[in-house]
């Protein structure tokens, strides 16, 4: 029998859906970190980030023992759309609505992706500095928007993927990320910040 280290996460999803308990314990120390992180940017609070840390868990743990999971697919994709979906739910309690949202009826398929970060490496350290700025304003975005751009820049997701995980189409994720560069552009006027990528 193979070492469960050496297994991939899909192989060990399936061990614990047959009644490994070890690999169920394994998934969980590979993926807390990462998945933990990407709640708490999301959230902003360690309070919530563990309640919704341990729902997604929940529901993970729910979901593979009803068969809902099918290992031809990445675990990580499935487990942040599950955390995704929580989240979303969690907002969709606190919404205040504040900021300008994308309409329903959003379609961008004019809008293409690479232009957004074709960067070299003498326009490394301007980009950084960009981001770094971008990052203190992103409290601001609502969740949809501060999400597309967390996953754009910070994991480095394409658009396609940013699609995948959060359930919509590549025209609604363009959209909000349009929008999220519409209200962060705003609030870099009112607070004097340049915010160009090189």
């Amino acid at each position: 029998m193979k070492n469960l280290n050496e297994m991939t996460d899909e192989t060990l999803a399936m061990l614990y859906v047959n009644g490994d308990n070890r690999a169920f314990d394994l998934l969980l120390s590979r993926n807390q970190s990462k998945l933990f992180s990407y709640i708490l940017f999301m959230v902003h609070d360690r309070d919530v980030a563990d309640d919704i840390f341990q729902e997604t868990f929940v529901k993970v743990v729910v979901k593979l023992q009803q068969g809902k999971y099918l290992p031809s697919g990445k675990f990580g994709a499935w487990l942040m759309r599950i955390a995704h979906n929580v989240m979303m739910d969690w907002y969709r309690d606190q919404r205040t609505g504040k900021i300008v949202e994308a309409p329903k009826e959003n379609d961008l398929s004019n809008v293409g992706g690479k232009d957004l970060l074709d960067s070299n490496i003498e326009n490394e350290f301007v980009n950084m500095q960009v981001l770094a700025d971008v990052k203190k304003m992103m409290n601001k975005l609502p969740p949809t928007q501060r999400e597309v751009v967390f996953m754009r820049f910070y994991q480095d997701l394409s658009f396609k993927e940013i699609a995948e995980t959060t359930g919509v189409s590549i025209n609604t994720s363009l959209g909000r990320m349009r929008y999220a560069i519409l209200n962060l552009r705003r609030m870099a006027r009112e607070h004097q910040i340049h915010l160009q990528l090189a």
